[in-house]
């Protein structure tokens, strides 16, 4: 694993620095990075861990980053028609003493008559896992040794040796079985394009922009395998037939850049025969997930309200030749997340609402809801549905991460069928509680709060505020433990860490995802400070021991707090972060997308406002110490973002301040090694700075 990074030792004391020795990955001034074996990486990590750590007590007991590194997740869960089996994904990460690599996903399958577990493909990377119709197999894609591209596999669920059933010309990216089994509908690869060179030279240059991969739709009988290619134009995504196999709606953008997949995707209508366009659904915005009902008269989608709302999280029906959707429950204080139809034409979905999470029904015209409460506790995600009423579905809790659960088709009460970390059972987990607290101006803002382990009467604790990306996210009262969000890391270290749902945040309606549009870092930033006060006020919290992280949006707010609320936060870590909005505009590849749901006027209207809205306008007053983390090869917020507020904190101050660049990473770690190494830098800048420990791995 290679580390770039750039770092200036402490300087002049500051009112909040402590000087006390720093450990980390071994460096050599201000080099860029320079290579680690594996070998190397693995002592490097071993000795950041074990010599000489300043770590209490309770870490032993409560999680630590290297429990976080190995945690696995379950991603998704998937059940059979006939409610019997659910074939489920778990995220494995590499050991990251051995690799730095992101993590695989295994295929596992579980059998709900006999309560069992078999592990189907766990030696590669498998996704979009389907109960294929008319046979006992499951299908998948997969890249196995040997393979060209990515391919489509078939396994019994008797269990066997996948098979390799159908490999396309070019990469496959999604596919769909019609509801007989007798067609394929799949994306793939564009055929590549002709390349114009310049000039006859010994390498070839990057021309920015030009000749985008684009992603084509086909539909294959299956009997035949010979594909037939759609000819809509534009970079094809999801795929849904309708129960008769005569239709078929697709989800297109003009092109495959992100900007245009966030903002511009559109579900048309083909005929399966002919491939002819028969519609098209009139919605302009944000859209996710569509299914067709089970008469095929109408085609469900989550979707934004409009071209502004933040998030895809409303629920529409539209008619089955398309035309303008109807939104269902358009006042809903909620989040829809995801939904199926029961075959009665019932609507089954799973939404957030605040920091809690619920399970509905309700007609396809949004009346008659119905809540059902056999799933309290849990933090809901993801859903699938078998035509007998059983369900699957991913959930976490407070007390673990992502899992899959079942709900037979009595609706009885919800079963837990993996256990993914056993060991959590030997780990002390810290009190985790919803808080809800009055913003300046009178509105109600929620957030979660996770209390130091072994937490001890008239002790005072320093704090640390995660500040979520966006800002269209939001925490639910669940698993909060992430390499990059502190969580039961810090409290296992004596923190209070605290989770805000500042104005901008999804899970509560339109209004409120909207009512930050316009004013960033305005009102919506105060909600995170005003929350701080609320907790000073009623928490044995020390004041002068605050720290903020947060990545991407959350990054932006860090930055924010280190330089114009640099008198409140005694300490950050600012993660792929925003620190000047007019050099982001330039740099990003979602402008329209950040005009359209966030700054809704361009920057060329009005430089001044951006301009007094960033970090570095304020960067001359910080007197926090500032760990700035990014991937080096981040699309969504440009690393230059971050090497100027490093080089404005560097100038201007006397400040302790760090940059680390992560090589090959984007707009967040992926890789397992590169991931540890950010838990131990962001604990040890904390520990440092608001504990004045000798457990700062990140000092070379």
């Amino acid at each position: 694993m290679k580390i770039h990074y750039l770092s200036i030792p402490t300087m002049k004391k500051s009112p909040k620095e402590v000087g006390a020795p720093h450990r980390t990955l071994p460096a050599d001034g201000l080099q860029a990075g320079r290579s680690l074996s594996n070998s190397l990486l693995r002592s490097v990590l071993i000795f950041l861990l074990f010599f000489g750590s300043a770590l209490s007590v309770t870490a032993q007991q409560g999680i630590s980053p290297e429990d976080v590194a190995k945690m696995e997740t379950v991603i998704s869960a998937d059940i059979s028609d006939d409610g019997q089996h659910v074939a489920y994904t778990k995220a494995v990460p590499a050991n990251p003493y051995e690799e730095n690599r992101p993590a695989s996903y295994h295929l596992y399958l579980y059998s709900l008559e006999n309560g069992t577990a078999i592990p189907f493909i766990t030696r590669t990377t498998v996704r979009s896992v389907s109960f294929r119709p008319g046979t006992d197999a499951i299908t998948f894609l997969a890249k196995l040794e040997g393979d060209r591209n990515t391919a489509l596999y078939q396994m019994s669920l008797r269990g066997g040796e996948a098979q390799k059933i159908y490999e396309h010309e070019t990469a496959i990216s999604a596919y769909a079985w019609s509801a007989d089994g007798s067609h394929l509908a799949f994306t793939a690869e564009g055929p590549e394009g002709e390349e114009e060179k310049s000039v006859d030279l010994p390498y070839e240059p990057i021309v920015y922009e030009e000749n985008p991969s684009y992603s084509v739709g086909y539909i294959m009988e299956w009997d035949s395998r010979e594909p037939k290619r759609m000819r809509l134009p534009g970079d094809y995504h999801s795929m849904a037939w309708s129960p008769d196999g005569k239709r078929i709606a697709v989800a297109t953008s003009p092109t495959p850049f992100v900007d245009d997949f966030y903002m511009k995707q559109r579900i048309q209508i083909l005929d399966a025969e002919s491939l002819e366009k028969i519609g098209e659904v009139d919605h302009a915005g944000k859209l996710d997930h569509f299914a067709w009902s089970p008469d095929g008269e109408l085609l469900g989608m989550i979707a934004g309200a409009t071209i502004n709302d933040p998030i895809a999280g409303r629920l529409f029906v539209v008619d089955k030749d398309g035309g303008e959707p109807q939104i269902l429950r358009p006042a809903a204080e909620w989040k829809f997340d995801d939904f199926a139809w029961s075959g009665d034409g019932e609507i089954m979905f799973v939404a957030s609402e605040g920091v809690h999470s619920f399970m509905g029904t309700m007609d396809a015209d949004g009346s008659d809801l119905k809540r059902h409460d056999k799933t309290e506790g849990l933090n809901l995600e993801s859903m699938d549905l078998a035509s007998n009423g059983a369900m699957a579905f991913t959930a976490s809790s407070g007390q673990f991460p992502s899992e899959a659960f079942v709900v037979p088709a009595d609706m009885s009460e919800a079963q837990r069928i993996t256990m993914s970390n056993p060991w959590l059972a030997e780990r002390e987990l810290a009190k985790q509680e919803v808080i809800t607290y009055d913003a300046r101006d009178g509105q109600e803002i929620q957030g979660i709060l996770m209390h130091p382990l072994n937490k001890e009467t008239g002790k005072s604790y320093p704090l640390i505020t995660v500040v979520h990306g966006g800002p269209e996210s939001h925490y639910d009262n669940g698993w909060l433990t992430q390499y990059s969000t502190a969580g039961q890391m810090a409290a296992a270290e004596g923190y209070y860490v605290f989770y805000p749902n500042y104005r901008g945040s999804t899970g509560r309606g339109v209004a409120f995802a909207m009512s930050s549009q316009g004013d960033p870092a305005g009102a919506e930033f105060d909600d995170i400070v005003d929350g701080v006060d609320y907790l000073i006020d009623n928490y044995d919290i020390d004041e002068e021991k605050v720290g903020v992280t947060g990545g991407s949006y959350g990054g932006y707010a860090t930055g924010w707090m280190a330089t114009k609320y640099t008198d409140r936060f005694a300490a950050g870590v600012m993660f792929v972060g925003i620190s000047n909005n007019i050099s982001k505009w330039g740099t990003t590849d979602i402008p329209e997308e950040l005009y359209l749901v966030h700054a809704r006027k361009r920057i060329w209207e009005d430089y001044q406002f951006f301009l007094e809205r960033s970090p570095i306008y304020y960067a001359d007053q910080s007197e926090t110490p500032l760990l700035i983390m990014t991937g080096a090869e981040d699309t969504r917020v440009d690393p230059s973002q971050s090497v100027e507020l490093y080089r404005h904190l560097r100038t201007r101050t006397d400040t302790p301040v760090r940059l680390v660049l992560y090589p090959g990473e984007g707009h967040g770690n992926r890789k397992s090694s590169a991931r540890l190494d950010y838990s131990l830098r962001m604990l040890g800048w904390f520990n440092k700075y608001l504990k004045g420990s000798e457990s700062d791995y990140a000092k070379p």
